[in-house]
């Protein structure tokens, strides 16, 4: 078992200021410097801001949003949020407006930090339906000169009215910290809202500090390692990556310029430790396959050939692999392989994780086969993060591992992976009956269907997603379309087959790789649409479909696709805030499409 300290999170930041106050907790890139905050002086303007939201009239148990891409300033507000007894509300910078009024209303958020002139406009436009917010606060002044005086505070002014307070009243996050308690609510983090309206999910520190816990136990993560943040905090996994684990173990994280820089950022900070959800790894085996088939010649021969070599033994853990693996491996390692890993930023990593949606085993091999140590996770909001994971020692393709260490997992009805311990998150904000359907008798119902293997589990599909197909066969849409998204030329693919005769699907190309590829190819072509409609693109996606199916059980296999001629949007309702694809509206949105697939 662990020995992190059995203290709330913003305790835990006072315990670290104090024990290793000289220490670089965060260092953040600005203007291409990076610019570094030690723990002391990350608690202390923590504090100021605790003392100036207090003095903008939030009350204990209060709520703040916090609308903004990841930066040290989304820490200080969820850090002073907690230091001075309130709750913290995270909402996705990229929702629309409409999307964002609903989170701040349904939370009873009084006090919303936004990052810029764009995300306090989505505030303004809405402002009439929100009657609890009371104040707006901004980081980045840029653009809001002509505002009235009074609408908007600068996160500097907030700081700066804290810091004032602090002297004269040096006590309050004392007093505060003296009476928080485990099962205090520290965070509220929305549901992606896939099949209705997000729901509220509220984190105790005790869930918090039990994800701390999985992290250092499973992972071995310490003080010494570094970690880039770049996925959106109001997410749980990034959460668990910037806040919670590195708060409990004192590991460094690194906030990058911006979202645009992270492939640059990977390489100068080189992280030991690294989160990337799917998309980012099939981005990341993309652009080394447009960089092979740019270079050509040997390079892109030799490149193929290391791939060969290794691929056979990419899932032997290192240390288990033959002297002959261990031997070849080398070789390719310094011939190929070394530059590969720097050129993604990943030589360093001595973990790299995978999680928050399936990913095809596919891409998993292909980044061990070239040095990357990725592993696969499982976890949810509900979960407080990670519930299930793979471990240097144990790598099964296709496995999300075994439990965390404080973690009780069983199957039950229908195969239903379910969960019981101290992460299982705290309930529904304003939502008993949800709560209710998915906590029974103290466990977590996840709502997944799961198999177990050599004590491995499965995650198989969402229980209400398997399809049933016309002749009775139950099938796994994200197993089909994760075997398709394997081609570096498919971005999308959403599969069609309840109660269908057989498999169809609608098929969105990666604009980038196909791009490249119809340049090579001598195809003219001026935008996305015209790219998708070309006769020799679809012949090639057919090619890649063909081999995808290859690989699948017949009733499995695509018959027939529709090539998107738009990639998907949030703006559009066909996919949430993580990119989750919203099946219900493509099916409505496409249905004449899907129809002529059967016709």
């Amino acid at each position: 078992m662990t020995d992190l300290p059995d203290l709330t999170l913003p305790a835990m930041l006072r315990e670290q200021a104090e024990t290793r106050p000289g220490d670089i907790a965060i260092r953040q890139k600005d203007f291409g410097i990076w610019q570094p905050t030690t723990w002391a002086a990350y608690y202390d303007r923590a504090r100021d801001v605790a003392h100036g939201l207090r003095l903008m009239g939030l009350p204990a148990n209060g709520h703040v949003a916090v609308l903004s891409e990841n930066r040290i300033e989304w820490l200080l507000s969820q850090m002073g949020a907690g230091l001075s007894g309130a709750v913290t509300v995270g909402v996705y910078p990229t929702s629309p407006a409409s999307e964002v009024g609903y989170v701040l209303e349904h939370s009873d958020s009084s006090i919303v930090i936004c990052e810029d002139q764009e995300q306090v406009d989505k505030i303004l436009e809405i402002r009439d339906g929100l009657p609890k917010l009371t104040a707006i606060v901004v980081m980045e002044t840029k653009g809001m000169r002509a505002y009235p005086p009074g609408q908007v505070t600068s996160f500097a002014q907030l700081e700066a009215d804290g810091h004032a307070d602090r002297q004269t009243n040096p006590g309050l996050t004392e007093e505060v910290l003296k009476t928080q308690t485990a099962d205090d609510i520290g965070l509220m983090i929305y549901t992606s809202g896939s099949t209705g309206k997000p729901k509220g999910a509220m984190l105790s520190y005790r869930n918090i500090r039990a994800q701390a816990v999985a992290f250092e136990s499973h992972f071995g993560l310490t003080a010494a390692d570094r970690y880039l943040s770049y996925l959106p905090l109001c997410h749980v996994a990034e959460q668990a990556f910037t806040v919670f684990g590195p708060s409990y173990t004192g590991a460094q994280v690194n906030f990058g310029e911006s979202l645009r820089t992270v492939q640059e950022d990977l390489r100068e900070v080189a992280p030991t430790v690294f989160l990337g959800v799917p998309r980012i790894w099939e981005k990341l085996q993309a652009s080394i396959h447009i960089g092979m088939l740019e270079a050509g010649g040997y390079r892109k021969a030799l490149y193929d050939r290391a791939l060969k070599a290794c691929d056979g033994f990419a899932n032997v853990p290192p240390a288990k692999r033959s002297a002959g693996q261990k031997l070849a491996f080398r070789i390719w390692y310094w011939l190929v392989f070394r530059s590969l890993q720097n050129f993604v930023g990943l030589r360093k990593a001595r973990v790299a994780m995978t999680g928050a949606a399936p990913i095809s085993p596919m891409i998993v091999t292909y980044f061990r086969a070239i040095g990357v140590p990725l592993l696969e996770a499982y976890g949810a909001t509900e979960t407080s993060g990670v519930i299930l994971a793979q471990t240097p020692d144990l790598q099964n393709p296709g496995s999300v591992g075994k439990p965390v260490v404080n973690a009780e997992v069983r199957l039950g009805e229908a195969d239903e992976l379910m969960i019981r311990s101290d992460l299982v998150f705290s309930g529904y904000y304003k939502n008993d009956a949800a709560t209710e359907n998915t906590i029974r008798d103290g466990w977590l119902h996840t709502g997944d269907v799961a198999r177990v293997e050599d004590g491995q589990y499965h995650i198989v599909d969402r229980l209400k997603d398997i399809m049933i197909t016309a002749g009775g066969k139950n099938l796994s849409p994200s197993e089909i379309e994760n075997t398709m998204k394997s081609s570096p030329f498919i971005k999308e693919c959403i599969v069609i087959g309840e109660k269908r005769k057989f498999v169809s699907a609608l098929i969105q190309v990666d604009f980038d790789t196909t791009a490249k590829w119809a340049e090579e190819q001598g195809i003219a072509y001026t935008n996305f649409r015209n790219l998708s409609e070309n006769p020799s693109v679809r012949e090639m996606i057919e090619a890649e479909i063909a081999r995808a199916n290859a690989t699948l059980a017949s009733v499995a296999q695509i018959r027939k696709f529709h090539m998107l001629t738009k990639e998907l949007d949030h703006d559009d309702g066909e996919v949430t805030a993580t990119m989750k694809v919203r099946r219900a509206s493509i099916a409505e949105k496409y249905a004449s499409q899907i129809e002529a697939l059967y016709g």
